[in-house]
């Protein structure tokens, strides 16, 4: 261990004359990357002592404070920063969650992101966030780079048209913990956290029911979309609970799309051709906020007022909801504790894995809340 007073070095020697650099401004020095070795020169110890300081490794209770803060002093002068990729090589650790989004566009997304970043960010985790743009293949080659960055965990928010994809099944081999926020698979080793779709859509019907609506239209989600079922349901049976018969000839499907602002257009789009079929109705149930959007759109284009002479009720609570006219009725997710939720899900489970304990599959059912607005009123 080097003594707290290291001995001068003649003049002309090699250590001087390089110590006699620091006097240059640190801007000059941080060109390049400050390493330990610089330090040890700037401070006169050695590089293992510097070593031992900077990293607090367990030596360093043996080291005299005085020696210690002229080793910090120089680090910080010299804008030394610690290599934190070496040191998770080291330790194994790289303290990193990926975050995949299938797309990004999608507004509803933004406030899933902030709960898992927010997260992430007080546990000293920092996110790698990828937008798969719903194909699989972008999907494959992402995991692909994120396993080989050695991840810690992942979250994917599966946000619009995700469907089963086999090569989570990597996931599992390599006992990487992950939760996946909007669908739930059929797997023992993947969380999951999604909001409770049939409660939401029974609260939605029942708040147009108790206004006095009986002829309500319908425009469902894609077939092959995870969330259109359980809504359907949770309508359907509400339905049959009223004893109230649901006229097929008010329920329109939207198509597959890859594209979550397509819904805009369709939802447009399918309004037009229900009010060509001339069947009245005095609302308009909505499978999500752009559809409902675009429906307010083709209603105000046919001369047909909202509220006035048809309700219109969403889902989502996306951000435009609140400030569109008429302001949208709909169900609100929680969008920012789904991502709360999931990340936290994630993060458990690392610690489970380094404390050699097991890890639980989790799969959280969140209740969303209906949010009264302009768009919905009475039946006069």
């Amino acid at each position: 261990m080097e003594s707290s007073n290291p001995k001068p070095t003649p003049p002309g020697s090699k250590t001087k004359s390089r110590r006699a650099t620091s006097a240059e401004p640190p801007s000059k020095r941080r060109s390049a990357a400050v390493t330990i070795r610089d330090v040890a020169e700037d401070s006169g110890f050695s590089s293992a002592t510097v070593s031992i300081v900077l990293n607090n490794a367990p030596l360093a209770r043996y080291i005299p404070d005085t020696t210690k803060a002229r080793i910090q002093k120089a680090a910080q002068h010299l804008g030394y920063r610690p290599n934190l990729f070496a040191r998770s090589l080291r330790g194994r650790r790289s303290h990193t969650v990926g975050v995949m989004v299938f797309d990004m566009t999608d507004p509803y997304c933004t406030l899933v992101l902030r709960g898992i970043e927010n997260t992430l960010y007080q546990s000293s985790f920092l996110p790698i966030l990828t937008d798969v743009h719903n194909e699989r293949s972008r999907f494959e080659r992402y995991l692909e780079m994120l396993l080989d960055r050695r991840i810690e965990g992942l979250v994917v928010l599966a946000n619009w048209l995700f469907v089963d994809i086999n090569v989570l099944a990597d996931l599992e081999k390599n006992n990487i913990p992950t939760a996946i926020v909007g669908r739930e698979l059929k797997n023992d080793h993947i969380s999951s956290v999604i909001v409770d779709n049939n409660l939401g859509a029974r609260a939605a019907f029942e708040h147009l029911y108790s206004l006095g609506h009986r002829k309500i239209a319908f425009i469902r989600g894609p077939r092959e979309l995870s969330d259109t079922e359980p809504r359907w349901r949770g309508v359907r049976t509400l339905a049959r609970e009223r004893g109230l018969e649901l006229d097929s000839r008010l329920i329109v499907d939207l198509p597959e799309s890859r594209d979550p602002f397509s819904s805009f257009e369709q939802g447009y789009k399918l309004t037009e051709e229900l009010l060509h079929r001339r069947r009245p109705f005095t609302a308009l149930m909505a499978f999500d906020d752009m559809t409902a959007f675009g429906a307010i759109r083709a209603l105000a284009k046919a001369g047909v007022r909202v509220p006035e002479q048809c309700s219109v009720v969403g889902f989502d609570d996306v951000s435009p909801a609140a400030i569109y006219s008429p302001a949208l009725t709909t169900v609100r997710q929680p969008m920012e504790v789904m991502g709360t939720a999931a990340a936290t899900i994630v993060l458990e489970a690392i610690s489970a894995t380094l404390e050699k304990k097991p890890v639980r599959t989790i799969h959280r059912r969140i209740v969303p809340d209906l949010i009264v607005r302009d768009s919905t009123r009475s039946v006069k």
